[in-house]
């Protein structure tokens, strides 16, 4: 039988108490809480794993992949919404990494124009399955090499990475708009990772070290 609207997962109420932990976890911007709150992360875990959907936990999504926790999400978010260029709106950006497409359907609440690029096949499929319902004509996926970035859709506002490597692809650098942000994970050389962000001024790369994160490793190629 199935559950009546307003209950259980599709209750409003159950995001709602997320958002509500996000916003004491430090995440300020309205923006974000509000598309946290808009997409039913439900809708992009398997069927055995959707009682803890809304917990703040990644979850596997096959293929040795995850879902990134709830709070790397909108925090990631965020921080491409503090770039330079996206003081009166975020407009176009680029994804390293659908996964299962919950990180692009949440930029796809807050960007212009998103296009997410997956190397996996079977998670590309996933996601377009998952996002197609949503009907977000902006957000186009891509199944292909994330570490060569998408030229064609050059230059970006923000790029965010879902996976991390030892060091940042030199393609996503150029592909990033003067003013742009790039948010990535990236190994710290301790064997661990730490979140990184990249502005793109007039006179350069501007580096700055956030908190230890764990993601997926970046991988090359597609499969």
């Amino acid at each position: 039988m199935p559950m009546p609207m307003g209950v259980g997962l599709d209750s409003i109420a159950v995001r709602s108490r997320m958002v509500q932990r996000l916003a004491q976890g430090g995440v300020n911007s309205q923006q974000v809480l509000q598309a946290m709150s808009s997409v039913e992360r439900h809708h992009f875990v398997d069927s055995a794993l959707v009682n803890q959907a809304y917990e703040d936990t990644s979850l596997p999504i096959g293929l040795g992949q995850t879902i990134s926790k709830p709070s790397v999400v909108a925090r990631m978010t965020a921080l491409l919404l503090g770039a330079e260029c996206a003081r009166n709106g975020l407009g176009r950006v680029l994804e390293i990494g659908t996964g299962c497409g919950y990180q692009a359907a949440v930029l796809g609440r807050v960007a212009q124009e998103v296009y997410s690029i997956e190397r996996l096949r079977g998670l590309h499929e996933k996601a377009r399955t998952n996002l197609r319902p949503l009907r977000l004509a902006h957000v186009h996926l891509l199944f292909g090499d994330g570490m060569l970035g998408y030229a064609q859709g050059a230059p970006y506002a923000g790029i965010l990475a879902a996976a991390g490597g030892d060091a940042i692809p030199d393609a996503w650098c150029e592909q990033l708009a003067v003013g742009g942000r790039l948010v990535a994970p990236m190994g710290n050389g301790a064997g661990g990772q730490s979140l990184l962000v990249i502005d793109k001024t007039p006179y350069g790369l501007k580096r700055t070290v956030l908190e230890a994160v764990n993601f997926v490793p970046l991988k090359s190629g597609i499969a």
